[in-house]
């Protein structure tokens, strides 16, 4: 079964798509928001902009870089809307959130402390969901050269982090 529906070329069914690609809707805006409880409703505002959106959707590729770059927009939106009670809010989200889900390893909270948030996303989308640097460019707007330098940086952070994590 196609997740397009063939009358336009931009009609997609939603249904589809979310049983199709909802699960990396919710991986990436996991990894922007830092929690489920805001990741949850970064997954509900992008199939709404899905639903409501007359983009020219051509294929499933081209859909699931369109999820991706809307998710990491509406992520980055609500985190500019927050920021300054963002340490209040995100400390109680935290303490909600760990209680409920698994305990996260050490490299998922090096990942989930890097800054600028634009790095968590690259190294997300580079490691976690396969992308290379310039399909990654083309999702974030960015030039491939600066998406490389994100990840050489975010690498680089990384590092140090586990580094000392390893000491303690």
């Amino acid at each position: 079964m196609s997740l397009f529906k063939r009358k336009r070329i931009y009609e997609v069914d939603v249904g589809e798509a979310i049983d199709a690609w909802g699960d990396t809707v919710m991986r990436v805006a996991h990894r922007c928001m830092g929690n489920v409880t805001d990741a949850e409703d970064m997954f509900q505002t992008v199939f709404m902009r899905l639903f409501k959106s007359k983009a020219r959707i051509k294929d499933e590729e081209h859909l699931k870089a369109w999820l991706i770059r809307v998710t990491i927009n509406c992520c980055y939106d609500e985190l500019r809307k927050r920021r300054p009670t963002s340490v209040l809010h995100e400390a109680s989200a935290v303490a909600e959130d760990d209680e409920s889900r698994r305990p996260k390893s050490s490299l998922e909270k090096a990942i989930d402390s890097l800054c600028p948030p634009i790095r968590k996303t690259v190294i997300h989308l580079y490691y976690y969901e396969g992308y290379s640097t310039e399909e990654i460019a083309k999702i974030t707007g960015e030039k491939p050269s600066t998406v490389r330098s994100h990840l050489h940086r975010a690498r680089n952070a990384l590092r140090i982090s586990m580094e000392g994590a390893g000491d303690e």
